[in-house]
Order: structure tokens, then C-alpha cells, then sequence
């Protein structure tokens, strides 16, 4: 987000309500400003027993001030958190924008919790920087500038010690907490980031820590970071109540300053003696006015770090860029990886190294090997979630690197290992695969996949909590046999079923996918004697290559991956 200057930019967006804000501070300060001093000024003509047509008078503009001074400050506060509700509403916006590109990939470097304090609370703290931050100061000064020149008609000592005033309230004091603000705010929002992550933690880890009889140590751990982060806020509490003292003090330092002075030129007759209240009203209310800028230190720091933290989420480059072309596919496509490494942000190793491998248009090609050697890293760069680092892959003769990201997803049957199933019916999981599908269309699929014993209106718990790991992935592959896409990019889609039925989904899939491109990732080998291609990838790179035949007849890697396989089968039997 760029600093504070996204922010500003996204303020200015309101023009109207911001400027309507500062004019009705600005006639709210002066106003309240003139209704005292013209009460000082009333008491002192009054003392004197003046004509009755001159205190009416008198009389009159105190009413009239009250009256404005009343309405206008109810335009600010009006004006003002209409525009702080609307920026917050575009600053969300905004964020979101620049975040949805990152989304396949932000979990990788942002743990969820922390994720949701900075998408909830930073955002949600930044409401300040318009009311606290932004228009306040512009409004204090056009107030002193005004009430200043108005008291140098009367006594330009009174003025210089209210210029004083300003300078210390406004600058000096605000500049000194400041400092040390920032190092306080950093703390608060790093431990309520923790504190985040230790609840999110706890709540999606808790039957596992009951398995494990660890729920005690957990709990102590999650009660340690919440007394953390209140002590922290505490701290911040302290400083801001010490902030807003040192600037009251100083403010009736002035005051008491000006009513000293004031009262020596009137001892000396340098001064009518009918301003002196006056004069102490002008000051008195006016610095009544700087009661803001005891907080704005603190409301500034809070939002330099609450958008410190949102730019950190920012810092990696989306998949997404104008610039990008558009995958153009009627047709399955070709596949082809060459020379390609990569390894992941986080790790020195290379999790891919020189791969070289070509898929025709419309061809089944299975990529097997042990845990760690790459396979599912292959899928995640042909679906761009990240970009290689050496090498290039191509869809047909289109590059990936120059293609947008959700124009591939848009083409693609993709299921993962882990996939997300909604809070909901199962019509609504099944719903997100194609828009204005039938019941009809839904309810064939369940039977193809086996999970007819379920209706579309039958419950699905938020993750899936109330589904078997074979449901889920057959829910899964019902959702991509929906779509009917020319590219299918499958990561372990039968893990968890038994033989018989894995054999009947192939079946199913194969049909379906007859002419379209198919890849398929697997740690079992079973099945794999109709694929057109094996790939057989160990530690990142290819092993060895072939048909089912061709492996079997060389007796090489996968043949003794099968040999094993069959072993641990016919051991269990």
C-alpha cells in the first residue's frame, strides 16, 4: 500500500466530505472561541453596569455563537465519520484487490491467524487516521492562526504566548512522545498478531491436542500471550495518558501565563482591564481544541504500522498484471517443460532441477514418485502459483510466465490434495464448479461418483468435518467432472479410496476426459497401465520415462516401486 500516501490518496477520494469537514471544525473552533471570549468580555461590561441595550446585545451574540458553534460541530462529526466510513470501506476494497492475487500462495509466507489480525485490526485501526490524524491538526492551526491575530489587536503578548502555546502543544510535545509511540504501537500490534495466531491455532488444533492429552500446555501457552498483549496494551494506555497530561499541563501553563501577563499591563494601564477575562477565555477554550493532539502521536504511529503491516502482505508480486495474456484454448493443450528449476522462496535447495518433458494435446500422462521428489510441485507451476526460476513451461505455444494466472485456473480441472469444501449443502459445493447448473446434472454426478446416498440439501460443516476422507475426494472429483474443462491437473485424487472403487472413478474420469489432456499425480500405481506416458521423478529430477510395458520391460525405478507396492498388497492379504 505504499505507506501512509495509499491512505491519503484513498481519503482525498471523499473531497466534499473532507472539505466540509475541516470548514465545519473550523467554524465549530472559531465560534466556540468567540462564544467565551464574548462571555468573558459580557461579565467584565456588566460588572460596570453598562446600558441595558448593550448587554442585550451582547446577550445576543453569545446565543447566536452557541447556536453555530452547536451546529457546526455537528456537521464535523457529520461529515467526518461519513468520509472515515466510506475510506474504510474503499481502503477494504483495495486491500482486497491487491490481495486476491495472492491468495493461492499468501499461507505459504502469512500464518492464518496473524493474516486475519491484519486484515481485521489494522484495517479496522486505520478509521483513526482520518478523524484523529488527518483533518484534526489542519483545523487546530486555521483556529490558533485566526484566535492570534485577533487577541495581537488587543495584546500582542497574549498572542506570542499563544503562538508559544501552539508550537509546544501541537509540535514539540507530539514530536518527543511520537518517538518513543512507535517502538510501544510496534509491540501491541506484533503480540496481537501472536496472540491472533495462538487462538487459531488452538481452535483448529484442539482435537488433536486432546488426542495427546497436551490441551493444559497449549492453553498455558495461548494465556501467556494474552497477558502479553495486555500488558503491552497497558503500556500503551500509560504513555497516551501521559501524553494527554503533559499537553494539558502545558496548556494551563499558557493560560495561567497569559492571565500573569495580562494582568501586569492592566496593573501598569498598558491593558483595559475589561479584556483581561476575555482574554483568559480566549485561551482557556482555545487550547481546549489541542486535546487531540495528545492522542495524535499515538493514532499516527498506529497507522504507520497498522499500513507497515498490510505492505508486508503486499510485498509479493501477485500472479495477476494488465499485461498479461489470456490462455487461448478451445482443445486440450500440449504441455511442455524445458530446462526447468525451482525452489521454493523459503529453501536453498532446488526442489526441481533441469526438467525436460513434453505432453501432447490430449494425452494421459501419469507423474509418479516417492514423497518429496517434486511431483506436486510440477502442478503448482503449471497452475502459476509460483514462477520458475530458470527454464520456461508452455501451454500450447503460449508461455505461462506471460499468462494470466486465472486464465489457466479457468481452463483447468484441478484437484488438489487437500481441497475446501463450504459451509453449506452439498448443492452449494457442487454449485462452484459451473454457474446455472440443474439438480439433475448435480444428482447424476453424485451417482457417477458414488455418493448418491447424499442429497443437495444435506449438510456439509464448515471444512468438510462431517465427511470421510474418501467422501470428500470423491465431492471433489464430482465438482471437476462438473466443470468439463480441456486440461486435467489431478494431485493424489484417490488417496483415500479403496481399490474397487478407485478403479471405477478411473473409469468414469477417463470417459469423460477422453479427448482432454490429462495429468495425474500419484504415489500408488496402481491403475496406470492405460497412460500414455509415465514420468517417474525422484529428488526432482526424471528418473526414467515410458509406457506401463516399457517400464516394467526395463526394470528399472518404477519397476521395483511396483515390485514393492504388489509386495506390501499381497502381505496384507
Amino acid at each position: 500500500m505504499k505507506g501512509l500516501r495509499s491512505v491519503i490518496k484513498i481519503v482525498l477520494q471523499e473531497k466534499k466530505d473532507v472539505i466540509f469537514s475541516i470548514a465545519c471544525g473550523f467554524l465549530a473552533g472559531v465560534t466556540a472561541v468567540g462564544l467565551f471570549s464574548s462571555s468573558g468580555y459580557l461579565i467584565s461590561k456588566a460588572a460596570l453596569v453598562p446600558p441595558i441595550y448593550s448587554l442585550m446585545v451582547l446577550v445576543a451574540i453569545v446565543k447566536l455563537l452557541g447556536i453555530i458553534s452547536a451546529l457546526s460541530r455537528y456537521g464535523e462529526r457529520y461529515f467526518s465519520h461519513r468520509a472515515t466510513f466510506t475510506m474504510l470501506s474503499n481502503l477494504r476494497v483495495s486491500f482486497y484487490k491487491k490481495m486476491e492475487p495472492l491468495a493461492p500462495t499468501i499461507f505459504q509466507s502469512h500464518r492464518s491467524g496473524d493474516l486475519l489480525a491484519r486484515i481485521v485490526g489494522d484495517v479496522e485501526s486505520l478509521q483513526n487516521y482520518f478523524l484523529r490524524v488527518f483533518y484534526p491538526p489542519i483545523v487546530l492551526v486555521l483556529v490558533f492562526l485566526v484566535t492570534i491575530l485577533f487577541t495581537a489587536y488587543f495584546s500582542i503578548e497574549a498572542a506570542l504566548l499563544l503562538l508559544l502555546g501552539l508550537l509546544l502543544t501541537t509540535l514539540v510535545v507530539p514530536l518527543v512522545i511520537g518517538m518513543k509511540q512507535r517502538k510501544i504501537d510496534y509491540r501491541v500490534r506484533s503480540e496481537r498478531g501472536n496472540l491472533s495466531t495462538e487462538v487459531t491455532e488452538f481452535l483448529y488444533g484442539f482435537r488433536d491436542l486432546k488426542i495427546y492429552q497436551q490441551v493444559d500446555d497449549k492453553e498455558e501457552a495461548l494465556l501467556k500471550s494474552a497477558d502479553t498483549y495486555l500488558l503491552e496494551q497497558e503500556r500503551e494506555n500509560v504513555h497516551r495518558l501521559f501524553s494527554e497530561s503533559a499537553n494539558t499541563f502545558l496548556s494551563l501553563l499558557v493560560s495561567v501565563s497569559v492571565l500573569t501577563v495580562s494582568a501586569y499591563f492592566v496593573s501598569v494601564q498598558q491593558l483595559d482591564g475589561l479584556f483581561l477575562a476575555m482574554l483568559v477565555m480566549i485561551s482557556l477554550t482555545l487550547f481546549e481544541n489541542t486535546s487531540p493532539m495528545a492522542a495524535f502521536p499515538s493514532y499516527l504511529q498506529e497507522s504507520r504500522q497498522a499500513v507497515t503491516r498490510l505492505d508486508e502482505v503486499m510485498e509479493r508480486k501477485g500472479n495477476e498484471d494488465d499485461s498479461f495474456e489470456t490462455l487461448q484454448i478451445k482443445r486440450a493443450p500440449s504441455i511442455t517443460f524445458h530446462d526447468v528449476s525451482f525452489a521454493f522462496p523459503t529453501e536453498s535447495r532446488d526442489t526441481l532441477k533441469d526438467l525436460t518433458f513434453h505432453l501432447p494435446a490430449g494425452s494421459k500422462t501419469a507423474i509418479v514418485g516417492p514423497s518429496g521428489s517434486g511431483k506436486s510441485t510440477i502442478m503448482q507451476l503449471l497452475l502459476k502459483l509460483y514462477q520458475v526460476r530458470d527454464g520456461a513451461i508452455s501451454l500450447n505455444d503460449q508461455s505461462v510466465a506471460d499468462l494470466k494466472a486465472e486464465s489457466i485456473w479457468e481452463h483447468a480441472n484441478v484437484m488438489l490434495q487437500s481441497n475446501h469444501f463450504f459451509y453449506g449443502t452439498i448443492r452449494d459445493n457442487l454449485a462452484i464448479s459451473q454457474d446455472g447448473l440443474a439438480d439433475r446434472e448435480m444428482e447424476d454426478i453424485l451417482f457417477h461418483v458414488q455418493l448418491n446416498h447424499f442429497g443437495l440439501d444435506d449438510q456439509v460443516l464448515e471444512k468438510g468435518e462431517n465427511l470421510s476422507g474418501g467422501e470428500k475426494q470423491r465431492l471433489a472429483l464430482a465438482r471437476i467432472l462438473l466443470k468439463q474443462a480441456p486440461l486435467w491437473l489431478l494431485d493424489e485424487p484417490t488417496s483415500s479410496i479403496d481399490a474397487l472403487t478407485e478403479e471405477q472413478l478411473y473409469k468414469r474420469l477417463f470417459e469423460v476426459a477422453e479427448n482432454d489432456t490429462v495429468v495425474l499425480i500419484s504415489h500408488r500405481l496402481t491403475g496406470l497401465e492405460k497412460m500414455d506416458q509415465i514420468i517417474v521423478m525422484d529428488q526432482g529430477e526424471i528418473a526414467e520415462a515410458g509406457t506401463f510395458e516399457e517400464l516394467m520391460k526395463s526394470k528399472g525405478y518404477f519397476y521395483q516401486m511396483k515390485k514393492i507396492e504388489q509386495s506390501v498388497f499381497l502381505a496384507d492379504l
